[in-house]
């Protein structure tokens, strides 16, 4: 009899957790955001660089640790779990020193960093509900809001065809 209670009791603990875990991560009190920056990441490698308009008006370097190098080198899709992508951003500005050599506008720089840091990191179990994803931002190495952080899923939802990450490998 006392096998048997323990086997039900283990059984129901166990049910128990999947019924937990199987839900939405942002619904269950299991973090989607992430709340830690990756160490070491500015001596990654580089993925791609852009330059966004608009509002953000800025220039970026997109870098990958190895795994998340390994998967862009193989066109791995979706990324394993373990990849992690990270995006700084600088004002992008004329460079007044340079175009005066040149004669006319035509070199711009990195400036000012811009818009913090972000990172894209990759586990499929804890980040399930936003497409296996967690995302941070963090500005002076603090992590935004709750309230900016839950706009970076919906925007990324576009580009589920490519494992919702925006930029793709520059060779």
């Amino acid at each position: 009899m006392k096998r048997i209670t323990l086997v039900l009791i283990a059984l129901a603990s166990a049910l128990g957790g999947l019924a937990f875990t199987s839900g939405h991560a942002h619904d269950d009190g299991t973090p989607i955001f992430v709340t830690a920056i990756p160490p070491g990441y500015r001596d990654w490698r580089l993925i791609s660089v852009a330059q966004e308009g608009g509002d953000l008006n800025d220039i970026r370097a997109i870098l990958g640790n190895d795994i998340a190098i390994k998967a862009y080198r193989e066109g791995k899709l979706p990324f394993p779990d373990g990849a992690i992508i990270a995006r700084i951003a600088w004002s992008y500005d004329a460079s007044d020193e340079n175009n005066k050599v040149f004669g006319r506008t035509q070199s711009f720089v990195a400036g000012a960093p811009k818009n913090g840091v972000q990172f894209l990191v990759k586990d499929s179990k804890k980040y399930a509900s936003t497409g296996g994803w967690g995302y941070g931002h963090f500005d002076d190495g603090k992590s935004a809001d709750e309230a900016m952080l839950k706009k970076c899923f919906p925007c990324h939802q576009a580009i589920s065809s490519r494992d919702f990450v925006f930029t793709r490998y520059s060779h």
